[in-house]
């Protein structure tokens, strides 16, 4: 027998032995302390019997440079913890990557301008941001990210597939897709740059129709947009077209702050979760509405928050939504910050829109179905054209 093969074997008896004194030890009592314990006796032991495995036979074990520290490995058991819940929004995030994570909320950060989610096992672009390397490069909404470089991402975790795309800025990163529709894989080399992200962009069109683009919701975007409108009326301004395609959505208390510049009070959305403070109504503010006629663009780059918005406009008969089928993700993410300042994004509840639609995995239907997508020239963009049509016949009813 050789010596690789009893070493092998001595470790499984060894692994045995140990097994076997843990639960006796267990059954035994083995103190009070264990309440305090995440998990049993046994398998907390066994927890420390694969830990010390691992540094013992692990061929890098006895190389300080990539060998796990003590953080290492706890951070590693806090994602397979979150992980085994089996909810791709809910997940563990470390001390450094919450930092970049809360920058980008309060919007500039550092990378290649996309937003990404999680389907079925799939990593997959929600949206790319306007005027980014991955919107210029021509990435496109449930684009499947396949590879990055050279790393396979397929099982990878949404959070290890955004740390490959983030860099330094002014380095390359090459990003690899399956897009329905296209045989074989699609390849971007793309140049990471620091991203400024400015929410809300207005644009005057033909007929005094101002229209309005939400790139996504966070801090600033309510004062943005209550900016543009009052730009859009000092314009003369009679109608909005308010365009949240690819508009992968942020922060909930962003989404109820917009809906209130277009609805006079009333319900905006619901939630509802398994604890009673999850669960709740939120509502719009009275007094901060204007009057101005308005549609919606969607598409299947409109997600969370762009969904809240959209949903309760269409269910308030406040406008009419134009494009394609939204995202579908319906559900609220609450950060939990751990005392080493790490911290767990969990799924808290699911929302509904004021006629009790449930989004999530489904998404909204438009009221005015037309396939396109966004464009630079605007007298190309098939959407908007027919929602400044569809606006501008609304208005001319109402004279």
């Amino acid at each position: 027998m050789s010596r690789r093969i009893k070493d092998i074997l001595l470790g499984l008896v060894t692994g045995g032995l140990l097994a076997t004194s843990i639960f006796a030890w267990a059954s035994d009592g083995g103190g009070e302390w264990y309440r305090l314990l995440p998990f049993t006796q046994p398998h907390m032991m066994v927890m420390k019997q694969a830990r010390s495995i691992l540094e013992t036979y692990h061929v890098d074990g006895d190389n300080k440079e990539k060998a796990p520290t003590e953080v290492t490995f706890f951070h590693g058991s806090m994602k397979g913890l979150v992980d085994a819940i089996g909810d791709p929004y809910t997940r563990f995030v470390e001390p450094d990557q919450l930092k970049e994570e809360n920058m980008e909320i309060e919007g500039e950060y550092g990378g290649v301008g996309m937003y990404v989610g999680q389907r079925d096992g799939r990593t997959l672009v929600i949206s790319p941001i306007e005027g980014t390397p991955a919107a210029k490069a021509g990435l496109k909404p449930l684009d499947e990210i396949v590879k990055i470089d050279e790393k396979v991402v397929v099982g990878l975790d949404q959070n290890e597939v955004v740390k490959l795309l983030r860099g330094p800025s002014k380095t390359k990163v090459t990003v690899w897709v399956r897009r329905s529709g296209v045989s074989g894989l699609k390849s971007f080399t793309l140049v990471r740059e620091v991203i400024n992200i400015k929410t809300v962009r207005l644009e005057m069109q033909s007929g005094q129709i101002a229209y309005i683009r939400l790139n996504q919701f966070n801090q600033k975007t309510s004062s943005e947009l209550e900016g543009a409108i009052k730009t859009a009326k000092a314009k003369k301004a009679v109608g909005i077209v308010l365009d949240l395609r690819n508009n992968p959505g942020g922060l909930l208390n962003s989404a109820v702050d917009v809906a209130s510049q277009f609805l006079n009070g009333g319900l905006v959305v619901s939630t509802k979760g398994r604890v009673e403070k999850t669960s709740g109504v939120m509502y719009a503010e009275q007094g901060k509405a204007n009057n101005l006629p308005m549609v919606v663009l969607v598409n299947q780059g409109s997600a969370s928050a762009a969904e809240i918005v959209a949903g309760a406009i269409k269910d308030r008969k406040r406008g009419l939504l134009i494009g394609n089928k939204t995202f579908g993700k319906g559900s609220v993410q609450t950060l939990f910050t751990l005392p080493d300042k790490a911290g767990m994004y969990v799924t808290i509840a699911r929302y509904s829109t004021p006629s009790g639609r449930i989004i999530d995995h489904k998404g909204l239907e438009p009221d005015i179905k037309v396939n396109g997508e966004p464009m630079t020239d605007k007298a190309k963009d098939k959407q908007l054209q027919k929602a400044l049509s569809v606006l501008k016949q609304k208005i001319a009813s109402k004279k």
